[in-house]
């Protein structure tokens, strides 16, 4: 099953974001994530030093979060956005291009149909979860559609889909956040009401490990394809 995912904005609450200039660079960066729509991190740093590669190959690899930024002051007044979100069972980070705006004009841009809104609404009773960029793009409609009932992280404060909750208090939480919340914690505890804490915790995300499982999976594919 598809993971939902919570979100996180590039630019901070109250700042101004400068206009940027968009090179070849950037433009076919913009058009591989749109082809590919979703893509997690490590991926994504791929793609970019590609695209460098392909028009740019002397100039020094720009940081991501100012990269995107970058795009991300043209397209913002076409209300779209390249935004990142972790996914909300193993922490891992993501990428995808949304639509960000609201508005009667806008919603003619979005993927979603009125029946797939309909899923939204069976979401939020826990009924199923949503898929990554769904939750991404549609976290704005839920939270103004559904106040009284969106569930946020205790930790992050973000929209919660799926997570653990306290069965004392009530709070909910993300398992990334849970886990690096509880991390190195023998006895973990409610950040809430301090009473014990009941749900197996999970691992913290590591990219790191992720890649050399990643690059041995692969080693052991190559020798095995050399073997026949």
């Amino acid at each position: 099953m598809e993971s939902v995912m919570f979100s996180c904005s590039f630019t901070m609450q109250g700042s101004t974001r400068r206009t940027g200039i968009m090179t070849d660079v950037h433009r076919r960066f913009l058009q591989l994530l749109m082809t590919h729509g979703v893509l997690e991190e490590w991926d994504v740093k791929r793609l970019q030093k590609h695209c460098y590669k392909v028009h740019d190959c002397n100039a020094p690899v720009e940081k991501l979060e100012d990269f995107i930024n970058n795009i991300n002051s043209v397209l913002e007044s076409l209300y779209i956005e390249i935004k990142k979100g972790v996914t909300e069972d193993d922490g891992r980070p993501i990428y995808a291009l949304v639509n960000l705006a609201t508005t009667p004009i806008s919603k003619m841009a979005s993927d979603f149909a009125e029946n797939e809104l309909d899923l939204f609404r069976k979401a939020k009773e826990g009924e199923f979860t949503l898929h990554t960029r769904a939750i991404l793009e549609m976290e704005q409609h839920i939270r103004e559609t559904y106040p009284d009932a969106v569930k946020m992280c205790n930790i992050c404060h973000s929209l919660l889909i799926q997570g653990q909750s306290c069965e004392t208090c009530g709070i909910r939480m993300h398992s990334p956040c849970v886990a690096k919340y509880f991390k190195s914690n023998a006895e973990p505890r409610c950040p809430n009401c301090n009473d014990y804490w009941p749900h197996e915790i999970p691992e913290v995300f590591d990219p790191d490990k992720e890649r050399e499982a990643g690059l041995s999976k692969s080693n052991r594919k190559s020798l095995r394809s050399r073997q026949h």
